[in-house]
């Protein structure tokens, strides 16, 4: 029990709608970690795009109401459960998921999501590493093949999921293109190992990365919004080349025949989908990134949690989103 306390903050969804269904609530009872469980003081939890797709209760996966949203949070270890011997109080650590929901002073997550803070990093910085890097990773190389040499064009290159897989295909030796809307988002890929970015709101854009590209074309496409791009992305790919759907708003038509003579592939993913053995690869691959330098997560918007439906209506409207938004329970 943490300091005595059995009420906490905490944002609570009572029913799936707009994110004016994100209540905060000051009595909220404490969670208390069963075995193989980590009692967790969140001092600040990442907001990403699957968090408002969940709320809205049009994802298809869908918790059992009431709930608490937030899957990455990054504080201190406030009490284990038992058969829990890798963490202790006071220890710094980040998630990959929570049980009792992040968006709250406390949460509980089940020992295996949860992964050594480095001192290199903040909280805040913290609490971006989950479902970006992680995802990231996923997409280049354990579904996406992504090998060193290969060309890689990310779009929105300067969200979460965009900067980590920057940030993580240039450590693993691809040429990195990426796309921004804004001169500040173009600015913060090329900081973060894009070698050439390009503005997605200049009708050229296409062109120019036809044109950088070359004969070979792109042979894999981290996609954040295929219901706008996927089209386009087709025309891009090299023989062989992938487009890895990270993110999609909706539907868009396109012809099967693009795909055929270059012998490309079209590939969705999602973290929920991985296995725990993909997981714990990845967390090896990451933690070691972490110290060896490369791995600066970019900490985006910041909002109290008394702003917490604000945060979700400014990512859902988000035209030009520069790092990850994190959500401050205190």
């Amino acid at each position: 029990m943490a300091a005595g306390r059995h009420v906490m903050r905490a944002v609570r969804v009572v029913q799936f709608g707009g994110p004016e269904v994100l209540k905060l609530q000051t009595d909220v009872s404490l969670p208390v970690p069963k075995e193989n469980q980590v009692l967790i003081k969140v001092h600040a939890c990442g907001i990403n795009p699957v968090d408002t797709y969940i709320r809205s209760g049009t994802y298809s996966r869908k918790p059992a109401l009431p709930y608490t949203p937030g899957l990455d949070v990054a504080g201190l270890v406030q009490d284990v459960g038992e058969h829990v011997t890798d963490f202790k109080k006071g220890d710094r650590v980040f998630t990959l998921g929570t049980i009792s929901g992040g968006y709250a002073e406390y949460a509980v997550a089940s020992v295996d999501t949860v992964f050594a803070l480095s001192d290199k990093l903040d909280f805040k910085q913290g609490a971006t590493i989950g479902i970006p890097y992680f995802t990231a990773y996923h997409a280049l190389f354990q579904k996406g093949s992504a090998k060193a040499g290969e060309t890689v064009l990310i779009h929105g290159a300067s969200g979460g999921v965009g900067i980590a897989a920057c940030q993580i295909a240039r450590a693993c030796g691809l040429k990195v293109l990426g796309t921004a809307g804004t001169e500040d988002g173009m600015n913060l890929v090329l900081r973060n190992g894009a070698h050439k970015v390009f503005n997605h709101r200049k009708e050229d854009y296409i062109t120019q990365i036809k044109e950088t590209a070359g004969a070979h074309g792109i042979d894999i496409i981290i996609e954040m919004l295929a219901n706008v791009n996927l089209a386009n992305d087709l025309q891009l790919l090299s023989n062989g080349g992938r487009v890895m759907i990270v993110g999609s708003r909706g539907p868009i038509e396109i012809n099967p025949r693009d795909t055929m003579l270059k012998e490309s592939s079209i590939r969705g993913l999602s973290l929920f989908s991985a296995s725990k053995e993909e997981m714990r690869e990845c967390a090896a691959f990451l933690l070691a990134g972490i110290e060896a330098g490369w791995l600066n997560p970019v900490v985006g918007p910041e909002y109290p949690i008394e702003k917490v439906a604000e945060a979700h209506k400014d990512i859902i409207h988000s035209q030009g989103a520069l790092g990850k938004m994190v959500l401050l329970p205190r």
